[in-house]
């Protein structure tokens, strides 16, 4: 469980230059709005958000563990497993720009945003607190490939409360990026945009899935084996 939330962190804080793009904008309002060192404002946005990634994490955690339940527990937990480490990679590729099939996902859940997205108008201008918290908890549920790659992690995560804890992870893992952005959107907006910063991050991110698959005692002997045959 505590591999699981630790990943998660670091494909948060590694896809943060993909965060910055998503809600850099607003998070930089939000701080100009604001004052001291953490402004209240982008720290209730951010609470708003990460609470809406958790709530998603304990559903996805929930239907992760009746899945379990139904079948053969094991067999159904490796192939979520290698399920969830596979959306990590995918991540990993998206960020570092060598592949757009994550964004696949982002367009399933389009139908999901089209009846949230309404709420947003209910809390502009964000010029109160309150405001900024239902803010952040309406994006929370804007279409993300990080957010549903990150989603298989919370279903293998043991349940409910699990689940929420990783999505909670990740969610932290995000928060530096766009602490930042809000501080200085633009200057991070320009580093955001070079490739290397994408690349490098990305490359760590993949290292990150296949450093989970490679826990998999199936995959690892299948590793082995070709690794052997190659040889």
């Amino acid at each position: 469980m505590e591999g699981l939330a630790a990943a998660a962190f670091a494909a948060g804080l590694l896809g943060g230059v993909h965060c910055v793009g998503m809600c850099g904008g607003i998070a930089g309002a939000l701080s100009a709005g604001s004052t001291g060192a953490l402004p209240r404002r982008l720290a209730a946005f951010n609470f708003g958000r990460i609470g809406s990634y958790a709530v998603a994490g304990s559903i996805a955690g929930a239907v992760g563990g009746l899945a379990q339940a139904a079948g053969p527990e094991a067999l159904l937990r490796t192939a979520l497993f290698v399920a969830a480490q596979a959306m990590v990679i995918l991540i990993g590729l998206y960020v570092a720009g060598w592949s757009g099939a994550i964004l696949r996902f982002e367009r399933a859940g389009a139908a999901l945003w089209r009846r949230i997205e309404p709420l947003r108008r209910r809390f502009f201008p964000v010029d109160t607190d309150a405001r900024a918290l239902g803010a952040g908890a309406v994006w929370g549920w804007i279409p993300c490939g990080l957010v549903y790659g990150m989603l298989p992690l919370a279903a293998v995560a043991g349940g409910p409360a699990q689940g929420a804890l990783v999505m909670a992870a990740f969610g932290l893992g995000t928060l530096p990026g766009l602490v930042a952005a809000g501080a200085a959107a633009r200057g991070l907006a320009s580093a955001r945009r070079k490739p290397w910063v994408r690349q490098v991050a990305g490359a760590a991110i993949v290292a990150l899935g296949i450093a989970g698959l490679v826990r998999v005692p199936q995959v690892s002997d299948l590793i082995v084996a070709g690794w052997h045959c190659v040889v």
